[in-house]
């Protein structure tokens, strides 16, 4: 094993590699029950989906860790499965049926596989400025933040300022902060597996606090009604790969291409330079590997009825838990793997705590917010840990030059409208194109790459794509 995953050449070992796993796992358990969560709304099976989300991210952890000894890990991509959910499918299948969503996605990946296997995403990656790939990480850091403090309840939604203070008289807020401490407690003391000893802080307060509970249960079985979707029979209007050539699923699917495309290359980038395996010119030795491995995940998550799936930022909880190899990706994958089986189990530490019903929600819903159907769910438990890797993530921040306009203004767009966005790729295409734009105003065209232009023009039309998908309605 050691020689397998090469140890000593990246300065890790067995339980290092282990607790790195277990940290990633954790900080991505909610997906197991968030993502069919949000498919359901469009009519896909819950149990389904769920199954479908532990197991695909089983395999393509598996397969990332296998393939390219790497500590990425794997699952259904938030936004894009609401994407599917909402702009795709439609409410509660009042477009289309379920499956023809997962066959959008199912084809997007395979485009996305052949651009790599062709080169062209990787040379799309090795021509964006150093510094912008600098500014990605960043973001993406203040991203994972934001995501940390929104779902831990410290922070909160404000209809007058947007964002505000949480409220804390709320049992969760605290879970969270003392979480937080724990987390921060363990880095001073150089307690090996701080974040992971920080994680299992918060569940000790929040079954002490009544946040959640311990699981009446410990097994629940698989449910395979998902998979093979683009291929399922019986669907209505035929066989649902068939029916994806209409000009909005089209569009949808240049539209789901792209954002697939850029969040990973952005979390592959900013989680690479994290973990010191990024070279001075910001490229990741083995990138087409972990290109490849992402582009069929993506196919996978749409063949499995999961939505796509593709690689997670929260892989950074495990590197910053020293994780360097692709072990870490595989103790990801087992744990995934057993989760779909432990459901109960993981619920009680990544699942969500339901307040559609507390003071919080209220004020929120007072202020003037629309309450959706069903429950609200925060995550309190693996806050603290998302807080502080978005903290180790911002190190390289300092290495950006700001004094230079040309390389400055667009890496600060580019860190600004990751988490403002909440989306990584518009936070990226905001950067690129008032990089191209710069650049044309100093009269300095020939500095810009080709495929920067290509991107930059891509990404300009993907922000005007909802007018021209209007008017095909």
């Amino acid at each position: 094993m050691d020689k397998f995953f090469k140890f000593d050449e990246r300065g890790t070992d067995l339980k290092t590699e282990i607790i790195a796993g277990i940290t990633t796992f954790m900080t991505m358990a909610y997906i197991i029950f968030v993502n069919p969560g949000i498919l359901s709304a469009a009519g896909v099976p819950f149990a389904g989906a769920a199954t479908a989300t532990a197991l695909g991210a089983a395999l393509m952890c598996l397969c990332m860790g296998l393939i390219t000894n790497r500590p990425f890990a794997l699952a259904s991509g938030m936004g894009l499965n609401a994407v599917v959910t909402f702009s795709v499918i439609g409410f509660a299948q009042s477009n289309v049926p379920w499956q023809v969503g997962m066959s959008v996605i199912f084809v997007e990946g395979l485009i996305i596989l052949v651009l790599v296997l062709t080169g062209l995403r990787e040379a799309i990656m090795n021509a964006i400025p150093i510094d912008l790939k600098r500014a990605i990480g960043v973001g993406i850091g203040l991203f994972i933040t934001l995501i940390g403090l929104n779902e831990g309840g410290i922070i909160a939604p404000n209809s007058a300022t947007l964002i505000s203070l949480g409220d804390f008289t709320q049992k969760y807020v605290w879970v969270a902060l003392i979480g937080l401490i724990a987390i921060l407690v363990f880095m001073a003391l150089k307690v090996k597996g701080d974040i992971l000893w920080g994680i299992l802080v918060a569940t000790a307060a929040a079954l002490l606090l009544g946040v959640t509970k311990l699981p009446t249960a410990v097994v629940g079985a698989p449910d395979f009604s998902t998979f093979f979707a683009p291929f399922q029979s019986g669907v209505k209007g035929g066989l649902p790969i068939m029916q994806i050539f209409t000009p909005i699923l089209l569009l949808s699917i240049f539209a789901i291409m792209l954002t697939d495309f850029f969040d990973t290359m952005g979390t592959v980038v900013a989680v690479g330079e994290q973990a010191g395996f990024v070279d001075k010119d910001g490229r990741v030795p083995g990138i087409k590997s972990i290109l490849t491995v992402d582009s069929i995940a993506a196919s996978v998550g749409g063949l499995f009825g999961a939505s796509s799936i593709t690689t997670y930022i929260e892989s950074a909880a495990g590197v910053a838990e020293g994780g360097r190899t692709g072990l870490t990706a595989v103790v990801t994958g087992v744990l995934f793997a057993l989760s779909a089986f432990l459901a109960p189990v993981v619920a009680m530490i990544g699942g969500g705590f339901d307040i559609t019903n507390a003071a919080h929600f209220g004020q929120l819903a007072g202020a003037g917010f629309t309450v959706p159907d069903g429950a609200f769910y925060m995550y309190p438990i693996t806050a603290g840990a998302l807080i502080v890797v978005g903290f180790l993530m911002m190190r390289t921040v300092r290495e950006i030059p700001w004094t230079d306009l040309e390389e400055a203004f667009p890496a600060f767009l580019t860190i600004v409208g990751i988490p403002l966005t909440y989306n990584i790729s518009y936070g990226i295409g905001l950067g690129f194109i008032s990089y191209v734009l710069i650049k044309v105003f100093h009269g300095k065209v020939k500095d810009v790459h080709p495929l920067m232009w290509v991107v930059s023009v891509a990404f300009a039309v993907t922000f005007v794509l909802p007018a021209v998908q209007g008017l095909f309605k």
